[in-house]
């Protein structure tokens, strides 16, 4: 990194330039195998100045030196760029609007023993799939039974994703679980709580980045809830288009509230309810 930008003190994540973003980049493409290209350039801006203050390093050069020289620190950084927060039953009305009108209507187009494949893309902790796994256990006990059902979380984070198959939370990310959801699918012990077994086998994880084609599963409905809205309008065009080739017909495809369909996509799906976001694959 030349001296001509290494020396500016940073105070705010704007000041961050295109070319030090770029460096930051290209180190954790050699180091880690790791682009951050799709993402928007302000958000990960943002996200490096909160690891650069953290570590105590005032300006971009010195930073980098670290990441050069520091593992640890270059992996903290790779979460600090990715997202892995979430909760059970995050926006409970999108989870009401599946259980009384979008599944049932599913359900009934579904012969026996046909094969069902959930996918919740961005999975972070697991609380988006072992929700759904609640569900379905709580309210769909004869499609489990009729029905070939799995459910795969991918995430592009492997600690998270192990962390994810412990099934092991904090209280504060079962804030918003209905009550009978916490008596029943949960071990509670020394102020934490551990999905049952019964639950945790419903739900495969497996590590997947979404900028490679790779990463897409043949699936009967998807969740890309609140990961769209961190890349740019191309890569979300991009995405969205991976999603729709290996959503069967008739699928679902649940988006966070601050998303919406982009570009071609638009004409590939048509709405089920627009307020919670979720659409129907043409």
């Amino acid at each position: 990194m030349s001296a001509a930008f290494g020396t500016r003190l940073i105070s705010d994540p704007l000041e961050i330039s295109d070319e030090e973003l770029a460096e930051v980049s290209t180190i954790l493409n050699i180091r880690r195998g790791f682009s951050i290209a799709m993402y928007k350039d302000a958000c990960m801006k943002r996200r490096i100045t909160i690891r650069m203050r953290s570590t105590g390093c005032r300006d971009v050069a010195s930073y980098c030196a670290l990441l050069r020289q520091n593992d640890h620190e270059l992996d903290l950084l790779q979460k600090a760029v990715t997202i892995h927060v979430s909760q059970f039953f995050r926006n409970p009305s999108v989870f009401e609007k599946l259980r009384s009108e979008v599944l049932p209507g599913f359900f009934a187009g579904c012969p026996d023993g046909r094969d069902v494949r959930f996918w919740c893309l961005g999975c972070a902790g697991g609380e988006e799939p072992f929700s759904l796994a609640m569900l379905l256990l709580e309210h769909y006990a004869a499609e489990l039974g009729r029905l070939q059902i799995s459910i795969r979380g991918t995430d592009i984070d492997r600690d998270t994703l192990d962390a994810a198959r412990r099934g092991d939370y904090a209280e504060d990310r079962l804030k918003d679980l209905p009550e009978q959801y916490r008596r029943r699918y949960f071990e509670h012990q020394n102020g934490r709580s551990r999905v049952i077994p019964a639950v945790r086998d419903m739900v495969t994880f497996q590590q997947g980045d979404i900028t490679h084609d790779d990463c897409y599963l043949e699936s009967s409905l998807v969740f890309c809830r609140n990961t769209l809205i961190y890349f740019s309008r191309p890569d979300q065009e991009k995405i969205l288009g991976g999603i729709a080739a290996v959503l069967q017909p008739g699928g679902i495809l649940v988006l966070g509230k601050s998303e919406t369909l982009v570009g071609e996509t638009r004409r590939q799906f048509s709405a089920i309810c627009t307020i919670e976001r979720i659409y129907r694959r043409l």
